[in-house]
């Protein structure tokens, strides 16, 4: 009988070394790879999207943190701003109409062709009228100003400062060629100014020529403070209107053309005041800068000088009810429920109960506040008060949670040591595990407050929607708040009311991003890992 030896371990066959172990080998890495593209794909359209919402939001905010103003030189005459005498600084503060009046005069002065034609209305909208507050409250705060002549400045009309934004319609801009006559005629019954410049003007011709083939449109010439509008061209010369200024200001040299390709009755703007305007830049008197009325005034109806600060104000009044409802009552519930509660049927249907509240629609809150707090209870409409009541109860379940899940990552043994020196049920709670879970605790209600910060419906149902042009003195005062004057402003119908929206979005942004950022501070500065 021969014998067999068996296989030693050098020659006996690897299961890891046959083409079907390395074919399972490779098809576990290509799906590790592939896992690994999706995860990196998905964070890349998440970011792609913030960067979008981000820049969307952003490059509209950015037209409403600055604003034009106009430059007046006014002599403050106790007649006319102080008629209940110099001393009565509130009234001088209120006296709209007073400070109104010398900025109509200034501008009457300053363009008397609108009085010519009739068109003062149209020349007093380059301002409006609750525009000269700031005017009246400096003057009551330096009384010694009148009798004598003090710069102010005004904010332009929200209309002309998204025209000068070029938010109105995409202009064409160019130069014309030299004019080499300048002359009056009387066409069709109508007086024109004929410019000549001996085939200078074939662009216009072409421009103009584009928009009687369109939807219509203005040509404007302008040199220096001379601005007229288009009626007619020719290579050779072209007929146009004067809007403001004289016939010698397009006497020899190149004249700015204006070409917008929006009708005239398409637009909010007119020629002429598109015209004074102009002119007021080029005299110096027009500038651009911050808009801190944004960030200064309450609320009103006038987007050129409406602000958020009322809003701001009204937030911080509701987020501070809200923490007081919501944080030491949910932080004790949670305590309670977690270290003292015996695990029967009543505990598990209070948190079972607890979770739901947590998925309750926003608006299901507003109704109960309505009903409660509004029409049972009576307690004052478009209050703080009442909205961080309701927002408090909206934010408990989530205070609640966290905090029993920041409890229960307190590792067991922290609880027998304690209780193995002799410390009472209590002092273990309030002692040893409170401090250890209270950076988890702290992440949960500021997440919690941050949540509530952005409700809009629940404020809604309550009343803070209302127009509030003062700033809340107390949580009692009617108020507003960010979210709610967001929907309020995104539904106005003026086009300005579009960037000051996208800007108190950013505002609102700026305070939840603080708010988060406190969040990942506070549980990365005191978390303990195990």
């Amino acid at each position: 009988m021969t014998d067999q030896t068996a296989p030693t371990r050098a020659t006996r066959p690897s299961s890891f070394n046959d083409e079907a172990a390395k074919k399972r080998l490779r098809k576990r890495n290509a799906a590790e790879r592939r896992f690994k593209f999706y995860g990196m794909a998905a964070i890349g359209v998440a970011l792609a999207f913030l960067v979008l919402f981000v820049f969307s939001i952003g490059s509209q905010a950015l037209t409403a943190f600055s604003h034009h103003k106009i430059k007046f030189d006014l002599p403050l005459t106790a007649e006319t701003v102080a008629p209940e005498g110099v001393g009565d600084t509130a009234a001088i503060a209120e006296n709209v109409s007073g400070f109104y009046q010398l900025v109509r005069e200034n501008l009457a002065e300053r363009f008397p062709e609108a009085a010519a034609d009739g068109r003062e209305r149209e020349l007093n909208d380059l301002v409006t009228r609750l525009a000269v507050l700031p005017m009246a409250r400096a003057t009551a705060e330096n009384p010694g100003r009148i009798g004598e002549t003090f710069a102010y400045s005004a904010a332009l009309s929200d209309d002309l400062d998204l025209y000068l934004k070029g938010a109105v319609a995409p202009e064409t801009r160019f130069k014309s060629g030299p004019v080499t006559d300048v002359m009056r005629t009387l066409q069709n019954g109508e007086k024109r100014i004929v410019l000549r410049g001996d085939g200078a003007f074939d662009r216009i011709v072409s421009e103009q020529a584009a928009l009687r083939s369109g939807e219509g449109g203005t040509i404007l010439l302008q040199s220096e403070t001379s601005i007229a509008r288009l009626i007619d061209s020719s290579p050779d010369g072209v007929s146009v209107e004067l809007l403001t200024g004289d016939l010698a200001g397009f006497d020899g040299p190149r004249a700015d053309v204006r070409v917008i390709p929006l009708a005239e009755d398409a637009r909010n703007v007119t020629d002429r005041q598109i015209a004074w305007t102009l002119a007021l830049k080029e005299d110096g008197r027009l500038s651009r800068g911050i808009n801190w009325a944004l960030l200064s005034n309450a609320d009103s109806t006038f987007p050129e000088i409406a602000g958020v600060l009322a809003a701001i104000v009204g937030s911080l009044f509701t987020m501070l009810i809200t923490a007081m409802i919501a944080i030491p009552i949910g932080i004790s519930a949670a305590i309670y429920l977690e270290e003292y509660a015996p695990k029967n049927r009543v505990t598990d249907l209070i948190e079972v109960n607890i979770n739901n509240l947590a998925a309750v629609p926003s608006i299901v809150f507003g109704l109960l506040g309505a009903a409660v707090f509004l029409n049972f209870l009576a307690l004052p409409r478009s209050a703080p008060l009442v909205g961080g009541l309701v927002l408090g109860l909206l934010t408990l379940p989530t205070v609640i949670i966290a905090s029993r899940a920041a409890l229960r990552s307190v590792p067991p043994s922290i609880r027998s040591a304690a209780l193995g020196v002799g410390a009472s049920k209590t002092q273990t709670v309030l002692h040893h595990v409170l401090p250890l879970a209270a950076p988890g605790i702290m992440t949960g209600a500021i997440i919690g407050m941050a949540r509530a910060l952005g409700e809009t419906a629940p404020l809604l149902l309550i009343g803070m929607v209302a127009f509030v042009a003062e700033v809340p003195s107390g949580p009692t005062d009617e108020a507003t708040a960010l979210p709610v004057l967001i929907f309020k402003w995104s539904t106005g119908a003026e086009r300005a009311w579009e960037p000051n929206t996208a800007a108190a979005i950013v505002v609102l942004l700026t305070f939840m991003v603080l708010m988060n950022a406190l969040a990942v501070f506070v549980r990365r500065r005191f978390e303990r890992r195990w």
